[in-house]
């Protein structure tokens, strides 16, 4: 493809941009004195900022490019996953928010430690660490790769400088700098999607009605194939997997989570789960479609032969798009980057400091917790440098197959965890550390006999047992390890004394009222569960239930 180049104006929109990142972290500097502030910004950020940081919490480079790239090549069978998540979170996201707020300080995983004990805690935290820093290396690659094509620029100095830059604003500004950053490049990211929808569609002979009727003759649109077959991907599988994907990050992920803990109130929060939920979706299904329309298009004109999907809309961006234009295109695409990015740093930092260095290091000073947050921001930021940077090998698979599957490898059973903690009262911590170590040998046994090596002719898997091979498709592994944990885990705890509870850690505690009693976070005082440098003050045993 022959670069087209980028305009002076177009570097300078970019550079305001990138100016504009820095300043939010500068902006709210000043503010980040404690590890409260630092992390959960004491209930300063309105409900609706919160749902637009959730928005651009879930929206990325995967986003801009990953889908487009899928809309282009295959149909919008991976958006079936994303459909799924207001299905399944508008009848639980009720009592997952007071639940959280009401029984952790900082971390997600201190739930599963009060309810199961501290081998699901390290478990859970270390599945999410894994996810995070895939995730963070292919929102690198993608971004490296659509710059690359478009400017020309060195990839290794693209991945370097947005590094830089989301370790900087995390330095400085903390959650409440990514917060009202993501609420900046929510409205570039809106207005960059619908620009370029509305490009492609007026640029087709024929406008929309011909981009639905080329796309439907030619197997574009659709959630297809609808089999039962789960060694393909199909609607099953996707709807399967995307019931399990909404509860796990809505319900277990330490990015979403953290949000809930901004909020002022429960109701607050609640409400800012479902503005996130509500524009997440269209968001999704607005860049799918823009693929869609591209490949009608480029059924009309020429393309350069060799462009892979993933290039094909930064290249129509390049071609079709004026001075100036494309440079706010790029910038909301870089944007979009760093505010995920941003909010993976703030989230790994705060696991590393409440699941790790303060078990490891307990009963220091506020400061000290502070100071090592912030340098585990910048060691997570570096590793996420260098996973880009490698990604950049990776083969012809589609990125976003790519994430998912990753995600569905490290997603090890956690939701099974999740849902035995909040609904099963009997489910204990010996029946649920055996489906642990059950669900491990488990994932380890799919991943090593469907995982292939080589090239071409010579490929092979890592273990080949012949018929006893895993052949269904590795988006059904992590839904698997779900089960697996939930059926070994519950039959296990049968084994074993019915544990004593507080009752404030299920499901029957929130509907019976426990939960939705008013706490000390949400009338605006000190909030007598958190661990933010203080003592856990929750007394587990005292209630039977």
């Amino acid at each position: 493809m022959q670069n087209p180049g980028l305009s002076v104006i177009d570097y300078l929109i970019i550079g305001i941009v990138l100016v504009v990142n820095l300043y939010f972290g500068l902006r709210y500097a000043r503010n980040q004195r404690t590890t409260e502030t630092y992390f959960a910004a004491k209930g300063r950020v309105p409900a609706w900022a919160i749902g637009m940081s959730l928005l651009a919490t879930l929206i990325s480079s995967v986003t801009f490019l990953g889908y487009p790239s899928e809309g282009y090549s295959s149909n919008w069978i991976l958006l079936v996953q994303g459909l799924m998540v207001p299905v399944v979170l508008l009848g639980t996201i009720w009592f997952i928010v007071p639940l959280y707020r009401k029984v952790i300080g900082l971390s997600t995983y201190e739930y599963f430690e009060k309810r199961f004990g501290s081998l699901a805690r390290y478990y859970s935290s270390i599945a999410f660490v894994l996810r995070q820093f895939s995730s963070m290396g292919t929102v690198f690659f993608l971004l490296s790769v659509a710059l690359t094509n478009m400017t020309g620029a060195d990839t290794f100095y693209i991945i370097l400088i947005v590094g830089l830059i989301i370790i900087t604003v995390n330095l400085l500004g903390g959650i409440e700098a990514v917060i009202w950053l993501d609420v900046f490049q929510g409205f570039m990211l809106f207005a960059s999607g619908i620009l370029c929808l509305a490009v492609i569609l007026f640029s087709v002979n024929g406008g929309f009605s011909e981009v639905i009727e080329v796309a439907a003759a030619n197997n574009r649109t659709g959630f297809g194939p609808y089999n039962l077959d789960f060694t393909q991907l199909t609607f099953v599988v996707m709807v399967i997997n995307g019931m399990f994907y909404a509860i796990q990050k809505y319900g277990t992920d330490q990015t979403v989570v953290q949000r809930y803990l901004t909020a002022k109130t429960d109701k607050a929060a609640i409400k800012a789960s479902i503005l996130g939920i509500s524009l997440t979706v269209p968001v999704w299904a607005l860049f799918m479609f823009i693929g869609t329309a591209l490949f009608v298009y480029y059924r009309q004109q020429p393309l350069p032969a060799g462009l892979r999907p993933d290039a094909v809309f930064p290249y129509f961006i390049m071609t079709k798009f004026p001075t100036g234009v494309v440079g706010f295109i790029l910038a909301a695409m870089i944007s979009a980057a760093i505010c995920s990015l941003s909010a993976d740093l703030n989230s790994l930092a705060a696991v590393g400091l409440e699941d790790f260095y303060k078990k490891w290091r307990p009963a220091r000073t506020d400061q000290e917790y502070l100071a090592v947050s912030k340098t585990i921001v910048v060691f997570s930021g570096l590793i996420a440098i260098l996973i880009g940077a490698i990604y950049l090998r990776a083969g012809n698979e589609g990125v976003l197959g790519i994430v998912f599957t990753l995600y569905a490898i490290f997603s090890g059973g956690i939701v099974g965890i999740f849902l035995l903690g909040i609904f099963s009262a009997r489910a204990n911590r010996q029946g649920v550390n055996i489906a642990i170590v059950v669900c491990i040998l488990f994932t380890a046994y799919a991943f090593l006999t469907s995982t292939k090596i080589g090239y071409g002719a010579d490929q092979k898997l890592l273990l080949d047992l012949g018929p006893y091979n895993f052949t269904h498709h590795k988006l059904m592994l992590g839904v698997y390890s779900h089960l697996v944990v939930i059926g070994v885990g519950y039959v296990a705890s049968l084994f074993f004394p019915k544990p004593t509870l507080d009752r404030n850690l299920l499901y029957s505690g929130w509907r019976n009222g426990t939960a939705g009693q008013v706490t000390e976070r949400e009338t605006g005082e000190t909030d007598s569960f958190s661990s933010f440098g203080m003592q856990d003050q929750m007394k587990a045993g005292n209630y039977k239930v």
